[in-house]
């Protein structure tokens, strides 16, 4: 029952793994956002280190944008950067929105730090955690034609699905957490714990071999890969930066 209740959990986190703003490279970032215009507290700087570090390709305005990117003004993101503070709390919202303006992505964060700068400095990091890492729909359509196509010219040559062969199931600990590898289909897999119905990850493959687009528990979107056959994911931290995370195969 408890692994019926996992895999139930896993199609309903599927159903929400689709994140949009994660299909794009390009991302805007203005000057200034309308809310600090007065004053800006650095947010500007942080923000576009944060998204650099999400993968983007961050573009600020509409001055000197790739070529890939002129030619196509809607394969660009568009970032914005809200005070949404109350009376006791620093708080920001990150919008993203598409050419439409049609927000594709938000998410918050507070901070209780009192002194503004500060404040909403620390806010505007809680809520970059959030931004799902860049898997750009172009790159992922580009590897799969070419898998397909040196599969014609090579029958022996592995598909591009076997990056998740590497152990089929098995059990995986970081000394900490004892979880089960379920492989669900040729291109995903997630890591369960036993005792609970909601999956630690849940890995789809990328443009990449070996590297997985990972949704954890928490919603978080980050990358995971194998490595040594060992599990690796890259764990999003306050600070924007990202920590490694181990897991062994028992």
């Amino acid at each position: 029952m408890k692994k019926i209740s996992v895999l139930a959990s896993f199609f309903l986190v599927t159903a929400l793994f689709g994140q949009k703003v994660s299909d794009y490279k390009y991302i805007s970032v203005p000057e200034k956002f309308k809310d600090f215009d007065k004053e800006p507290y650095g947010l500007e700087a942080l923000l576009v280190k944060g998204l650099t570090n999400k993968k983007y390709t961050v573009v600020n305005g509409l001055v000197d944008w790739p070529s890939e990117a002129k030619d196509n003004p809607c394969s660009v993101l568009y970032a914005n950067v809200l005070d949404n503070s109350s009376f006791l709390k620093n708080k920001v919202l990150i919008e993203v929105k598409d050419c439409n303006e049609k927000v594709l992505f938000s998410s918050k964060g507070s901070s209780s730090i009192k002194e503004y700068k500060e404040g909403f400095q620390d806010a505007l990091k809680q809520a970059v955690v959030a931004v799902p890492v860049s898997y750009p729909v172009e790159t992922v359509q580009t590897v799969k034609k070419e898998s397909v196509s040196n599969q014609s010219v090579n029958k022996t040559d592995e598909p591009s699905s076997s990056s998740v062969s590497e152990s089929k199931s098995g059990k995986y600990t970081n000394g900490k957490l004892n979880l089960q590898k379920i492989q669900v289909d040729p291109n995903q897999f997630i890591l369960a714990d036993s005792g609970s119905s909601v999956p630690f990850a849940v890995f789809k493959t990328s443009s990449k071999k070996e590297v997985f687009r990972v949704k954890l528990a928490d919603g978080t979107y980050t990358i995971g890969y194998f490595e040594n056959g060992n599990i690796v994911i890259d764990i999003p931290q306050s600070n924007g930066e990202f920590a490694k995370e181990v897991f062994s195969s028992k």
